[in-house]
């Protein structure tokens, strides 16, 4: 059977108090409608449609094509918003799910779970409920006392006061028969107190006609958590931190203490690597296998490989090789790019830069646009003196050489393999492999020159 769904993300969200469209806040670093969408695609459903308005652009910019969009000029409902989708797919057949694009916390195995039940209860519509001691601000599932099967859903501006203690809610997620769907859509009316379109109408008509509208009770009301002002989206923030923490823990990385980790939704981290208090891992940052990383690092967008070292550090777009160590306070900017037992000391920084395998740059020393060549060793103060103030020039040094303290490497400017670079240096020209190269003043001394001037 075909499946399809509808993505509502037209709201303006007037209470998040923000210039930004409401479904592009983040959770864990990333728009709350991008985790809405990869759940509707784990759930196997690839033909989607997003209802779009304030903040259109924006919203089509942030998912690009993994959706075609309709746009809604007035926001009426969510009858209403449905109801554009009809040019894209009130003629097929199959089965609709309809979700808000401002529930960062549904995960696609109970989208599936919706799915399945629905079809297996040949229903024309299946609402996804779940319970909770603090319904306020929720439609309430309002059920016959005797079938115990839905009468219809109430919206909180219009639920008595009986009502209102009812603790089973619709999330506002539903599984439609398409066709049923989009022909009952133009029937539902605005005879209510917000004078809107509300989709739940659509099950009241469905059961006018004997229609069949089943519930599937979901376990976990969290996944339900509509975000509509900050303080529920620190909520989503803090419920999505804990269970994303959880799935590494259970999937052998220790977490020393979770309260204090933030990990992004698509980092990845190998079996029996260490993450310390304090730690911040977001973007899309792959981490090997027996990696340690130190409080209080911050790792964004990079690749880290087996059995590397970080101690204090921020580390950038950048590749660390295997068996490295990095830090304390050191920071890798974008394009580092390091190979395996590569050694980066306290105070160094490393940009658009490669580092053959064992190379060192212990401390104090700045390492921008350049190539270092294996086993070559860096030593504490040395800069690659690579920008004029208008352009930005390469350093190249070869392997097994040695950059003594406090040396400046003007680019352009390569040095051979084997050489050796005096301390203090300031390097303008090319240096052969196998030379020693001195750049710098002669020392004078006059013995006794401050007694004779007293």
């Amino acid at each position: 059977m075909q499946k399809h769904a509808i993505v509502l993300a037209a709201g303006k969200g007037t209470r998040m108090k923000s210039k930004k469209c409401k479904v592009l806040h983040e959770v864990a670093g990333k728009p709350m409608i991008e985790h809405v969408i990869d759940q509707v695609k784990l759930a196997g459903i690839e033909n989607i449609v997003t209802i779009v308005g304030h903040g259109a652009e924006s919203v089509k910019e942030t998912l690009g094509d993994v959706s075609k969009y309709s746009f809604q000029q007035e926001q009426l409902g969510t009858a209403h918003a449905v109801q554009q989708a009809e040019a894209h797919l009130g003629q097929l057949k199959g089965t609709t799910i309809v979700v808000c694009g401002d529930t960062p916390l549904i995960k696609g195995d109970t989208l599936s779970q919706l799915l399945a039940h629905h079809e297996a209860s040949n229903a024309q519509a299946t609402v996804l409920s779940a319970t909770t001691e603090q319904p306020f601000g929720y439609g309430r599932i309002v059920r016959d006392s005797s079938t115990n099967l839905l009468q219809r859903i109430v919206e909180e501006k219009d639920a008595s006061d009986e009502e209102k203690q009812i603790t089973e809610i619709s999330s506002g997620i539903f599984a439609f028969d398409n066709e049923t769907l989009f022909k009952l859509l133009r029937e539902v009316d605005n005879n209510n107190a917000q004078g809107e379109y509300y989709l739940p109408q659509v099950l009241t008509l469905i059961h006018q006609q004997a229609g069949h509208v089943a519930v599937y009770h979901a376990e976990h009301f969290e996944e339900m958590i509509g975000v509509n002002d900050r303080v529920a989206l620190s909520r989503a923030e803090r419920i999505y931190r804990e269970r994303t923490n959880e799935a590494h823990m259970h999937n052998g990385v220790t977490l020393l203490d979770p309260a204090t980790t933030y990990i992004g939704a698509d980092v990845t981290i190998g079996t029996d690597t260490v993450i310390e208090a304090g730690v911040k891992i977001s973007g899309k940052t792959e981490i090997g296998e027996n990696v340690v990383v130190g409080q209080y690092s911050e790792i964004h967008d990079s690749v880290i490989e087996d059995g590397v070292t970080i101690k204090q550090s921020v580390i950038t777009e950048a590749v660390v090789g295997s068996k490295s160590k990095i830090g304390p306070f050191a920071q890798l900017r974008p394009g580092s790019d390091l190979g395996s037992e590569t050694k980066i000391g306290n105070f160094v920084e490393i940009k658009k830069a490669r580092l053959d395998d064992g190379a060192k740059v212990s401390h104090l020393s700045y390492i921008g646009d350049a190539e270092i060549g294996a086993r070559t060793n860096i030593g504490c103060g040395s800069i690659t003196v690579n920008y004029d103030g208008v352009n930005k020039f390469k350093t190249i040094i070869g392997k097994d050489a040695f950059i003594g303290c406090n040396t400046n490497l003007v680019a352009p400017v390569s040095v051979g393999d084997g050489a050796l670079i005096a301390a203090g240096s300031t390097i303008t020209e090319d240096v052969p492999e196998e030379s020693l190269a001195l750049a710098r003043a002669r020392q004078t001394t006059k013995p006794g020159y401050l007694n004779q001037n007293k």
